[in-house]
């Protein structure tokens, strides 16, 4: 399985550079198009729902996998682990998720769907993945003695478990969190969806490292999937784009981020819970909640999206081109992602 996760980046970039032109086709068709408004960079109509491409290149890719992984079990390597239950659930259920915020998200690319149907939809999904055991369970405590990890196993001694209720909380909480923070920071061409390769790429890096111990690279295939999707899509959405992904690409691409983090920090054993997505993902979301604070402040919807807010909004208005913005917002991600790995290898 070691090979897999770069087969799993290759198939999810190759399905999502054939899909994407496709998808654009449609969306013309169907009239999914962002008309240029006064906060917006185009100044054409452009062609949304690329996102779709992007859930197409990462499902069929994991489908791929997984059909792959039956056929060894079976035909080729007899004594292979298959996925057990508690795997193939967590799969199911983490398919059905991204199949909601891909109709709703589409719809909203369409005819744009209220912010209450959007927070609903994002917190079913985040409830989805709950109840198939994808969950925050509980936290570090990082101030007690002795160390955090015995084994491949959090000491319980630093461990606090979260109650069911507040698991579920927290759960739907982080992946709303996340998913919205990428959806706030998709304002310029080929930010999101760079930034989201970047911070993949990082949590790949951190589980593939933690897999050659336990065997186990089902996270890290995942991982390399969504790295592959992004890359695909980056190339018909690079300055100047011919296809944005929409709600549906930004939300997935942000689930997904969350998700993958979840899952993470019961695979690295070397974690410190929540911190290194929290790090990994400083970038995205410290904008999301400056940019929610500050509209709080001035009593302004937080959900309303203006050209000012965000930082690839200061960048612009400091003189930057939009590709010098993204080159900055990249090359902080970059270094937070940087630091993030330095700390879990030492």
């Amino acid at each position: 399985m070691k090979y897999m996760p770069w087969v799993a980046f290759l198939l999810s970039l190759i399905v999502t550079l054939w899909l994407t032109p496709k998808v654009q086709e449609l969306a013309q068709k169907y009239g999914a198009v962002a008309i240029p408004r006064e906060r917006d960079v185009h100044k054409k109509p452009i062609p949304r729902w690329g996102g779709m491409a992007m859930v197409g290149g990462f499902l069929v890719t994991m489908a791929i996998v997984f059909a792959w992984k039956l056929i060894q079990h079976a035909f080729v390597i007899h004594d292979a682990i298959p996925w057990n239950h508690a795997q193939i659930l967590k799969m199911i259920g983490l398919t059905l998720a991204i199949i909601l915020l891909t109709v709703v998200g589409a719809i909203d690319d369409k005819i744009e769907v209220s912010a209450k149907v959007q927070s609903l939809t994002l917190a079913g999904a985040g409830l989805l993945i709950y109840l198939v055991n994808i969950k925050i369970d509980g936290i570090t405590n990082f101030f007690a003695p002795g160390p955090a990890v015995i084994g491949h196993h959090y000491n319980p001694a630093k461990w606090y478990a979260f109650a069911p209720p507040f698991a579920a909380f927290a759960t739907i909480l982080w992946t709303f969190g996340v998913a919205k923070t990428v959806d706030f920071i998709d304002g310029l061409d080929g930010l999101a969806a760079g930034v989201c390769a970047i911070c993949a790429t990082t949590l790949a890096i951190m589980s593939g490292l933690a897999s050659q111990q336990t065997g186990q690279y089902e996270v890290t295939i995942m991982a390399a999937a969504l790295v592959g999707c992004c890359f695909g899509f980056l190339r018909y959405n690079w300055n100047p784009a011919s296809i944005i992904m929409g709600t549906v690409g930004a939300q997935f691409l942000g689930f997904m981020l969350a998700t993958i983090s979840i899952l993470g920090t019961m695979k690295i054993a070397a974690t410190l819970a929540v911190a290194f997505p929290l790090l990994v993902l400083f970038v995205p979301v410290f904008d999301g909640i400056r940019v929610v604070v500050g509209r709080l402040i001035k009593r302004t919807p937080a959900h309303m999206p203006d050209k000012t807010s965000h930082i690839h909004h200061i960048l612009i208005n400091k003189g930057l081109s939009i590709k010098g913005a993204v080159f900055v917002i990249y090359g902080l991600t970059i270094c937070c992602c940087g630091l993030a790995l330095f700390l879990y290898i030492h």
